[in-house]
Parts: C-alpha cells; sequence; structure tokens
C-alpha cells in the first residue's frame, strides 16, 4: 500500500519540530544552569547535572509551561508553587548527598525537587499533604520514568517512620519549629535541610547534622516558603 506524500511530509514536520522544542528546552536549562546557579555559587557538579537533566517545564501547570525556567517561583495550584531553580539548586547541594542516600522529602508539589533528587541518590521518599497534588505527582513521576521515588499522601510532619532512617531529609514548606519525629528519623551522621520561622518574624533555612543524637545547626540563608501544613485531625 502506497502512503499519500502529504501524509509522510506531515509526519516529517511533526517529528522535525518535536525535536527542535526538545532541543529548545535543552538549551533553556543549560542557560538556567548557568545564569541562575553557577552564577550565584552553585558548585555540586552532581546538583548541576540534575538540574541540566530534569525537564522542570514537565512538572509546572500547562497554561505556564513558558515560564518553566524562568528565575522565580509558579503557582502549581492548592495555593502551592513550585520552588525558584535556584532554591532547589542550594537546597540540594546543601545536603552533602551522596549517590547511595535514602532520601525524605517533606512536601512533594509537583514532584520537580523529588526528580531532582533521584537523579543524585539511590532512594527518594517523598510526602504531600495534598491529595491530589499527592496524586498527580506520582503519575507525573511514574510516567517520566523516575522508578527510584516513592510518594505518599500523608502529614510530614510524622515523616515516614517505616522506612527509616534517611540519610537526608529535605523540608519544602516554612516550618514554626523542627518536627521531632523528622529528627527521630534522621541517621547518625545525616543532615536535614529545613526552612524554620524566627522570633525575629523571619523565615530561614537551616542545616541540622545529627552526631550521636546531638543537632549542630547552621543558618543558611533568608528564604520564603508556603506554610508548613498540617492534617488537622491528627493535632
Amino acid at each position: 500500500m502506497r502512503i499519500p506524500y502529504l501524509l509522510i511530509l506531515g509526519f516529517g514536520i511533526f517529528i522535525n519540530s518535536v525535536i527542535v522544542a526538545q532541543e529548545s528546552e535543552e538549551i533553556e536549562r543549560i542557560n538556567m544552569v548557568n545564569r541562575q546557579l553557577i552564577a550565584r555559587g552553585i558548585k555540586d557538579p552532581s546538583t548541576l547535572e540534575a538540574m541540566r537533566v530534569v525537564p522542570r517545564h514537565k512538572f509546572v501547570p500547562n497554561k505556564i509551561v513558558k515560564q518553566a525556567y524562568n528565575d522565580h517561583a509558579l503557582p502549581i495550584g492548592n495555593d502551592q508553587t513550585i520552588s525558584q531553580p535556584y532554591i532547589v539548586a542550594f537546597m540540594t547541594e546543601s545536603l552533602k548527598l551522596s549517590p547511595t542516600d535514602k532520601v525524605l522529602e517533606i512536601g512533594t508539589g509537583s514532584g520537580y525537587q523529588a526528580a531532582v533528587l533521584a537523579k543524585m541518590v539511590s532512594s527518594v521518599y517523598t510526602i504531600e499533604i495534598i491529595k491530589n497534588l499527592a496524586y498527580s505527582a506520582i503519575g507525573r513521576l511514574d510516567s517520566l520514568g523516575y522508578n527510584n521515588v516513592m510518594v505518599k499522601w500523608g502529614d510530614g510532619y510524622h515523616g515516614w517512620p517505616e522506612e527509616a532512617p534517611f540519610d537526608a531529609i529535605m523540608v519544602t514548606a516554612g516550618a514554626e519549629e523542627v518536627p521531632k519525629p523528622l529528627i527521630s528519623q534522621l541517621k547518625n551522621g545525616g543532615r536535614m535541610v529545613i526552612p524554620v520561622d524566627d522570633k525575629d518574624g523571619g523565615t530561614y533555612l537551616i542545616r541540622l547534622t545529627k552526631h550521636d543524637e546531638k543537632l549542630k545547626k547552621e543558618i543558611l540563608a533568608p528564604v520564603r516558603f508556603v506554610p508548613f501544613t498540617r492534617d488537622k485531625r491528627n493535632h
């Protein structure tokens, strides 16, 4: 059977447009890494490579996909956001990750931060309290092939005790205090990065390092995050 020439031509144009779009998105990621991350002092090679390859545009709503690589946070619905690329990279670098690490993330959102972590470590466990965000993240991460990410719908305050201990924990929402269950689920030598409200009214990103049940606290930077949401039924 002969295939009409116009059909072949149309298919060829479609394939070419897909390739051009992919190349354009790759260029945007490279520019994002060079201009927003390296220029601001992000140095960890694994973090930079993960940010180069994870398709951020797949983790934002379709109506704002053209803004995916812009230098600011973006809304993803339910009064939640996908963090500014620099903040994602800064928090990731601050965890001092190794390829064999097992990481817990609190606040899955669209799944972008989990995808970045998944490119760098052995396994990622991530918890999202908003049901529709949790289930959409499950579908998105699965469709993109992030098989080492496990997503749970639930209250992140309690962590994931069944899978503890963790080498590193990242919290992507501003908390009034560091949740005690998360401290107990951190391995000896483990690191936690979390935005915490300060008595001066600001929010600061801090890193906690656990040594023999003692915590070393480092203040990393002032930040702005959506509030840490709790399941009121569990209070």
